[in-house]
Parts: structure tokens; sequence; C-alpha cells
């Protein structure tokens, strides 16, 4: 480890003198726009619908999918809501490690085909819990899009794009389901334990099984490149950066080269995490991910009990808002188009990117991890960030620090004062939250780069090294240079990511409804089970 990080930092040291130059790094910017602009243009293109009614194309992608999925699966947003608590408490552990068949003695295989295929044994492979999957990817998720995001959002559509915001977050439920119950399905399994899953697993393996074996395989290369792409970058330098200016501002450091070792520190604590693969991570993540969420939620919950009175006044301001647009760009769509869009990105809902986590989870039953990643969009964009929002719209009544219908570009600052309008100096809290979030979020970000860097060179000790020394490296120069055009192009690629998960998970979704049926037949199995147990006690009584 020591001397992985100070061969790092040797080859940084020129490097970060050589960006540090403002001239240099605005034409590093200059250049990596005139030669990329085109791919940001294309993955955000709006298709002009009238003068004011314009929905850029991947949004239309992102929430046409989520609609599909959820009229498919019988509204298992909401009808799989429960069950999937009882799921991440450990209610079923028993039938994922044995299988109802064993414990039950229910004759239906609790494996499908590729399970068998593609799994090395018969027993609940991989390597975290539900719960740690489930903040793995909360982790990946929950962060600067929950802040600063909103905030964002509510200045360009008002109080009524949290109603279509709630909206992404409930629907993206749906795809969450599809995608991660895949991820778990066509997931690979090392000789060591070692799981390997994603998108890139289920489109070159199911969609093989389709008859499209070549295809799935492009589409696999395809979201593979994307990942990487941006777990280097929006999952890492942006992340890196936004919480170093943060650093920086609240300590008011003059030191030019002070974004610079803030990014050291953190490339420092990311490699200790990383290095250990997904069980560190999610050994992180499942302490990091409840305490941060609970203490944001903790204020912001504060605050609202604080305004009690007003919090049905901003709900009516929300609800009018949605179906008005008064007052904002655009109108009613507008409105709706910048709430969806928050929603759809801040929860990466049919992006993919989280069914890399969610797959090395230990069970005998895709089904039962898609069910728990369907709370992901929930506690990410439905709680969360209609908290943020109640918050800034209670507290900006009179209007003193926000004007609706006006863009504003510092989210997390306008988030602060709303805060720290009602707790003083909560600044200082939020500036240790984005902190980390942004840690957490770049060390699930490793892991999803890593499985699509795998997927293309191979598995290997030298293959993680390369990889991981690459990761730590943007952490420095992302947390050092100005990103600009960078930035742009690794949030493309993420959302890039959507076009071959959506083509993959829409033709697989009759594997997905399979899997779930055997997955609930078996929890009826059980409850069975145990009522014809009781019956015989209090017959025996």
């Amino acid at each position: 480890m020591k001397k992985f990080l100070l061969s790092l930092f040797a080859v940084l040291t020129p490097l970060l003198a050589f960006a540090q130059d403002p001239t240099t790094s605005e034409k590093i910017d200059a250049t990596f726009r005139d030669y990329t602009g085109w791919f940001v243009e294309a993955i955000f293109y709006e298709i002009p619908f009238s003068e004011t009614f314009q929905i850029p194309w991947v949004l239309i992608v992102l929430i046409g999918g989520a609609l599909y999925f959820t009229v498919y699966f019988k509204l298992i947003n909401f009808t799989g809501f429960w069950t999937a608590i009882k799921v991440v408490q450990g209610k079923y552990e028993d039938i994922e490690k044995h299988g109802a068949d064993t414990l039950y003695g229910d004759q239906t295989p609790n494996e499908g085909e590729n399970i068998i295929e593609t799994l090395r044994d018969d027993s609940a492979d991989g390597e975290v819990s539900h719960f740690q999957a489930l903040t793995a990817a909360l982790s990946a998720t929950v962060g600067l899009g929950n802040i600063a995001g909103v905030a964002v959002a509510l200045s360009i559509g008002g109080p009524g794009a949290t109603f279509w915001m709630i909206l992404a977050g409930l629907l993206g439920m749906a795809s969450k389901f599809a995608e991660c119950t895949l991820g778990v399905k066509y997931r690979d399994v090392g000789e060591d334990g070692t799981v390997y899953g994603g998108p890139m697993y289920y489109l070159s393996k199911g969609l093989k099984e389709k008859g499209f074996g070549f295809i799935g395989k492009i589409l696999a290369v395809v979201f593979a490149i994307f990942v990487i792409g941006g777990s280097f970058g929006g999952g890492n330098m942006f992340q890196a950066n936004q919480a170093a200016a943060q650093f920086v501002k609240l300590f008011d450091l003059q030191d030019a080269n002070a974004g610079m070792y803030f990014g050291m520190g953190m490339a420092v604590l990311v490699a200790i995490v990383i290095i250990g693969g997904i069980k560190r991570i999610a050994s992180v993540t499942e302490k990091i991910v409840p305490f941060m969420a609970g203490i944001y939620v903790l204020a912001a919950v504060i605050i609202l009990f604080a305004n009690f009175s007003l919090i049905d006044d901003a709900f009516a301001l929300i609800y009018h808002g949605a179906f008005s647009g008064l007052g904002i760009a655009g109108g009613l769509i507008g409105v709706m188009i910048q709430g969806i869009r928050r929603g759809a990105f801040s929860n990466e809902a049919g992006v993919g990117s989280a069914a890399i986590a969610h797959s090395a989870v230990r069970t005998k039953y895709p089904a039962s991890e898609g069910i728990v990643a369907l709370l992901e969009p929930f506690v990410d964009t439905v709680v969360i960030c209609t908290m943020t929002a109640l918050v800034i719209i209670i507290t900006n009544f009179d209007g003193h620090f926000m004007e609706y219908g006006t863009e504003i570009k510092e989210g997390v600052e306008l988030t602060a004062v709303a805060f720290d309008s009602v707790i003083p100096h909560f600044s200082i809290v939020l500036t240790i939250a984005v902190i980390l979030f942004a840690f957490s979020t770049m060390i699930s970000w490793s892991y999803y780069g890593m499985q699509g860097w795998k997927y293309l060179f191979g598995r290997g000790r030298v293959t993680d090294l390369v990889y991981k020394f690459l990761f730590l490296l943007f952490v420095i120069i992302g947390a050092s240079i100005s990103l600009g055009a960078v930035i742009d192009f690794s949030d493309a690629m993420i959302f890039a990511m959507v076009v071959p998960n959506i083509i993959g998970v829409l033709m697989l979704t009759p594997v997905v409804r399979k899997e779930l049926n055997k997955y609930m037949k078996a929890i009826k199995t059980k409850h069975e089970a145990l009522e014809d147990g009781a019956d015989d006690l209090r017959k025996e009584m």
C-alpha cells in the first residue's frame, strides 16, 4: 500500500505543477471541449416537439423504460415495497441461503439454467449481504445531487419541480428492480468467490440466449467503456472537485495548492478502502451511508418541525407549481422536465450502474436483490431529495435568497443558506456531509469502473492495480484543477450507459418476471410451512 501511494504521488507531482497553471487548465478545457463537444451534445440533445416543448432524448428513454417496467411488473414499485423491507431485515435469509426446496419441500427448482451455468455450484454465492449491497449502491447515488442538484432544479423549475422529482423516483423503483435482478441472474463467480456482475454480463449472456449474441457483446463492450469513463469523471473527479471546493471555502484557505493537498488526502483514504474490493467497500458504506444520510435527514426534520405550520403551504406550492408552471420558463413542461430530469439523474435508475453493486449479494434468488434495489430510488429521491426541497421552499417563502425561474450555479451554497437560516453554522456540518457523500460516491464508482475495466482487459492483479492507480490519479487531479468540459463529457458517458442498458433490460423482462415469480413462490412456501407447523403445534397442545 505504502509503495503504491508513494509511486502515485511521485508521478503526480510534476503533472499537477503543470496543471496548476490557470492558462494550462483553460487550454486543456478548450481542447477537450473541441474534441468531445459533439458527444456531449448528442447525449443531451433535446427533441423539439414545439417552440417551448423540448425534452432530452435520454430522459425519454429513462422515463419511458421506467413506465414500461412499472406496468409490466404490475406496480412492483409499490406491491414489493414491504417485501423489500423484510428482505433487508433478513426475514428470508434462510431460503435465500439454502433454498425453499431444501428447507420446506418446495419442489420448484430454485435455480434457472443460467444460474447453474454462471455460478460455480448450487450454493448461495456472493460477497455481501442485502443491506451492504443496498448501501454500496446508495452511496453512489446519494450525494451532491441530493444537496446541490435539488437546489438547481428548484431555481429553474420552481417548487413544482419537486412533484415531478418524486414521480421520477417512484417510477425509477421499477427500473432498479429489473436491472438488479438481471445483475444477480447473469453474474459470474470466480474460483475464489469473487463476483463479477453488472450490465456487461446480462447484455452478453442474456441476449445470447435470445439469439442476439453478437449485438449483446457489442452493447456489453460499449457499456463497459462508458462505465469506465463515468467512474473517472462524474463518479470521481467531479466529486473530488466539489468536496475540495467546499473544504477550501469553509476554511477560507488561500494556498493555491490547497485543492491538491486535499485531493492527496482524499486519495489516501479512497486507496485504503478500494484496495480491499467490494467487501471492504460494502463494510465502509454500510456505516457511512446511514450515518451521513441520517444526520442530513435529521437536520431537515428539525427545520420542518420548527416550521411545522408552513409544511402544508409548501406542499400547496409544490402541487400548484407542478401543474401550472406560472412564472417559470417553459411553463408546465419546463417544470416537469426539470423535476423528472433531477429525479432520474439523481437515482440513476435505468443507467445500470447499481446492478454492478447489487450483483455481489449472497442469495440463491436473483429477484430477492431486485426487490431490495427498488428501495434505492425511494430513499435517494422520494425521501432525501424531497427533504431538501421542502427545507429550501419553507425557508425561502419570503424569497430572500432565491428567485424561482432564475438558474443558480452553486447549489450547495444555496442549500447551506437554507439550513443555516434555522440551524446556525450548519454549513460546517453540511461541508462534512458533502465530503462524506463525495467519498462514498467515489469508492462505489471505483468498483463500478473496475468491473467494466476487468470485463474489457481481463481479471488479474496487474489489471486491478493499473485501474486503481488511474482512479487515484484522477482523485487528485479532480481536486486540483478546473474541470469544465471534462465533467460535461463524463456526465454524458454516465447517461450514455442508459442506451445499451435499457435495450438489454427491455429484451430480458420475461426473465425478470420468471425470477420474480420463483422468489415469491419460495416466500409463500415458507409462510405456508410455518403456518402448518404452528397448526400442528396447536393441535398437540
